[in-house]
């Protein structure tokens, strides 16, 4: 098993003090090498030589996703396209992808990151892990592959699709780690189930699930569904890809970011100010050690917390919360902020109904609306019409109790909403259309 514990349990001041001194190099390097931030530093009237201390941190500007598409391709790269080797390119954007580089040394990291996630959720050499993420540009499926690799355990590349194959090759090659999105765990489950295979017969213990938000009422049900520990793991792209934050196996309370690579604040999303600790708002995080694309301050746009109380496995660095959302994509209705993940949590929660649905927001008149569209269960779906009227009622009580605000929910027949080998597709927003 792969754990770094000379960094993962450091003393603070001792973790503190090797942050500053990559902060201090990544500066360095960035002013020297890639203009947009000279520019930046320059208007800010900063200088590497001014990175005294961690709290200087806050002198240095922010970096944006628009800014990443403003110098495309290759603007923000600090190193010559002799040593970059490789290219890969962040999801869910439309028009041209959001490219990131990675040099050998970048790559190396990166594997050494991943091993260390996967060995945090109880993996290790002997293991074999089967990788549902998506190969190609998409930083998913190679991560795990090459952390895993790292790592010593056999992978199983399958990448996404071809669910009932999947479902055969768990059962025939005997994995005991699965890896992809927790929408995609779900539908496994479901085309398993018409299959006749039972996931507690199959070699299964853990999964590690992330690239979309989450509810912990959904990974009960992936839990009791998949018969397996289901853990959390966070990263984007833009940082490095999978391999910022994972949750533990033994205590599953926040995602351990691995402070030594990554360097995290919270800050309001609106005022760009500090939060004070604990508080909940959008994380912001600096990469320490990345040689061919370094960014300051990155403006993830994803609403979370931070604890830095030393976790009970015995790891030291900081552990994220759960992400809420994204600052971006937050639904406001008439006043109120709704994370998809909010109303995920109430619908799993309610007998009768299956986690598979969608919101579709709309405008009548000058007010949002706020339709819910979810499945019901098998044995639930019945020409009762008074029945459904009032689960149907049930739900929009519930969500009207939580958010404060009306929403109409719509019950549909199991297998109408669209099914996802990626990314669900969770929001549909009519108002842009």
């Amino acid at each position: 098993m792969i754990r770094d514990i000379e960094h993962e349990t450091m003393p603070r001041e001792d973790l503190r003090a090797l942050q500053l001194q990559r902060l201090q190099a990544i500066v360095e390097r960035v002013y020297h090498l890639v203009p947009f931030y000279r520019r930046r530093l320059d208007e800010a009237g900063v200088k590497p030589e001014d990175i005294r201390t961690l709290d200087d941190l806050q002198r240095l500007p922010f970096t944006t996703k628009q800014d990443i598409r403003d110098n495309y391709p290759f603007g923000l790269f600090a190193a010559p396209m002799d040593q970059i080797v490789r290219l890969h390119a962040s999801s869910g954007t439309t028009g041209k992808p959001t490219p990131v580089a990675y040099t050998q040394r970048d790559l190396d990291t990166w594997a050494e990151l991943m091993a260390r996630t996967i060995a945090c959720a109880g993996a290790h050499r002997g293991d074999i892990i089967h990788i549902g993420y998506g190969y190609g540009l998409f930083t998913g499926g190679l991560g795990f592959h090459y952390g895993a690799e790292r790592l010593g355990a056999a992978v199983i590349p399958v990448s996404g699709g071809q669910t009932r194959r999947q479902v055969m090759l768990i059962q025939d090659f005997g994995p005991t780690v699965i890896c992809c999105t927790p929408s995609f765990a779900l539908y496994l489950a479901e085309v398993a189930q018409e299959m006749g295979v039972h996931f507690k017969d199959t070699k299964l213990r853990v999964g590690i699930f992330g690239a979309e938000p989450w509810s912990e009422a959904m990974r009960q049900e992936i839990e009791n569904r998949l018969s397996l520990d289901a853990l959390d793991i966070y990263g984007l792209s833009e940082i490095i890809g999978p391999g910022v934050a994972v949750e533990c196996i033994e205590a599953k309370k926040g995602l351990h970011l691995f402070e030594d690579h990554f360097l995290p604040e919270i800050i309001n999303p609106q005022t760009l100010e500090p939060v004070a600790p604990g508080e909940t708002g959008e994380l912001v995080i600096t990469p320490l050690t990345k040689e061919a694309f370094p960014l300051l301050r990155y403006r993830t746009r994803d609403v979370t917390s931070l604890d830095y109380t030393p976790c009970t496995c015995g790891r030291t660095i900081a552990r994220m919360h759960r992400i809420r959302g994204r600052s971006d994509d937050m639904l406001i209705i008439r006043g109120v902020n709704v994370f998809p993940s909010q109303i995920e949590s109430v619908l799993v929660e309610t007998p009768g109904v299956a986690p598979h649905y969608q919101l579709i927001v709309d405008r009548e008149g000058q007010l949002d609306t706020l339709e819910v569209r979810v499945e019901v269960d098998e044995g639930m779906f019945s020409d009762e019409v008074k029945k459904m009227e009032a689960l149907a009622k049930s739900i929009q009580r519930q969500i009207k109790d939580y958010f404060t605000v009306s929403v109409k929910v719509k019950l549909v027949e199991p297998r109408t909403i669209p099914r996802s080998e990626g990314k669900a597709q969770r929001v549909i927003d009519k108002r842009k259309m």
